[in-house]
């Protein structure tokens, strides 16, 4: 079975359902290409997949090493190139919540963003810029 099925409904814009839990997410063409700028454009989903990943990858290894992430906010920005289009780079910024975290935990954090799926699926291309506030 599929993993997600997604449908053009016109006008620039698809509903993408994830056929386990029947979740939706709508897209739009953004102001700049021709679209509305409604929600999500595709390449915002690829620069939040990248800050959920990061996140999700953080949790679990702060779970198994026994500290907490509870509350991390991540802050993300897409830049776009041209010629051709393409996301040029997505910097993410963390706001970790103040529990004096040590020198191994923070480098355990960091570790995970470097070394997150949806990270490790990007072209080398695609710039990183990845700001820690601890």
């Amino acid at each position: 079975m599929s993993t997600i099925t997604t449908i053009y409904t016109g006008e620039l814009r698809t509903k993408a359902k994830h056929n386990q839990s029947g979740q939706e997410i709508i897209t739009d063409a953004p102001v700049d290409n021709k679209g509305k700028g409604e929600a999500f454009s595709p390449t915002d989903l690829l620069a939040a997949s990248l800050g959920s990943c990061a996140l999700t990858i953080i949790g679990i290894a702060a779970n198994e090493k026994g500290f907490s992430i509870d509350g991390t906010k991540v802050e993300i920005t897409k830049i776009m190139a041209s010629e051709p289009r393409r996301v040029g780079e997505i910097i993410l910024e963390f706001h970790f919540p103040k529990n004096n975290y040590s020198e191994r935990e923070k480098s355990i954090i960091k570790n995970c963003v470097e070394h997150c799926p949806v990270s490790k699926s990007l072209h080398p291309d695609l710039k990183r810029t990845i700001i820690y506030n601890f």
